[in-house]
């Protein structure tokens, strides 16, 4: 995968060049949202037998707050996280 890439940065024409990049960055785009909801989804099942949020992130090659994000839901930049209310002194 990363061969291709590179391939398309020695692409000469900046104009081909443009073009094969825009392409990458949507299909990328769409392929990061339905891979996400695929590690959401065996995430939840994981922990659904058991298995702990640092077992989880360990097997998944992700930081476990990576995994908590996914088994609350979020997305994202931190856009779809709900503020956390600040106690008044």
């Amino acid at each position: 995968m990363l061969d291709a890439l590179d391939a398309v940065e020695r692409i000469a024409d900046p104009e081909a060049r443009s073009r094969a990049q825009v392409q990458i960055t949507a299909a990328t785009r769409e392929r990061a949202a339905r891979w996400t909801a695929e590690r959401a989804e065996l995430a939840n099942q994981m922990k659904a037998e058991g298995e702990s949020v640092r077992g989880i992130a360990k097997r998944l090659g992700v930081k476990p707050s990576t995994v908590q994000d996914l088994l609350r839901g979020y997305k994202g930049s931190g856009k779809d996280r709900p503020r956390v209310e600040q106690e008044e002194a």
